[in-house]
């Protein structure tokens, strides 16, 4: 008859991982109380139930920037998508191609897209030709991640950013700075002579 009034025991863990060990309900949360902390339940499944004393509101905040750090180390694959046509002129070819460059610098894959309309279903080679030749133009900065194949009327080929060692870009950038005047942004001295004739 006592065991049925002796009130829940809990198994408790403190706020610094230490094992506190099996206290009553109440006594738990006398302690939580006095330490200004939650009592937080993290095993319901254990017997006794395994709890512990934390700052819950600091708890919830850690773990959402761990989940949105986690989130952001994700590599995130962009893919755009570039349509042409097989008889594209020199200069929509050379802009498009500029496009593509972009999105390769800025990391994404880019999806190659060449539409055929009526007659030029005979003439797939065109396509297949213009693929090669972007290909071969682009071989600097991207590798063909998907060769070209023809899905209904369009062939399609995926391109995929080099990956480049940041160091390199790095030292190109410092030595156009040492160049000096042909860098757009190069700022040069005034000589100590002129502000001391202006004062």
């Amino acid at each position: 008859m006592n065991d049925r009034i002796r009130a829940p025991e809990v198994r408790l863990v403190g706020p610094d991982g230490s094992q506190v060990g099996v206290l009553a309900l109440q006594d738990a949360l006398r302690i939580a109380r006095e330490l200004d902390l939650d009592l937080v339940e993290v095993a319901p499944q254990a017997r006794p139930p395994v709890c512990r004393l934390l700052d819950y509101g600091k708890y919830r905040y850690e773990m959402a920037v761990k989940a949105k750090d986690a989130k952001r180390k994700q590599a995130s694959s962009v893919l755009k998508e570039m349509k042409m046509r097989p008889k594209i002129d020199i200069h929509d070819y050379r802009t498009k191609k500029g496009h593509i460059e972009r999105f390769l610098h800025q990391g994404a894959r880019v999806k190659v897209t060449i539409m055929f309309r009526g007659r030029e279903m005979a003439h797939t080679e065109l396509g297949r030709k213009l693929l090669d030749r972007l290909t071969a133009d682009l071989q600097e900065l991207a590798t063909v991640d998907a060769n070209p194949k023809l899905d209904g009327r369009n062939m399609v080929m995926v391109l995929a950013p080099l990956k480049r060692p940041p160091a390199k870009g790095a030292r190109n950038g410092s030595e156009a700075e040492e160049a000096g005047g042909d860098h757009p942004a190069a700022v040069l001295p005034q000589p100590a002579g002129d502000q001391a004739g202006r004062e």
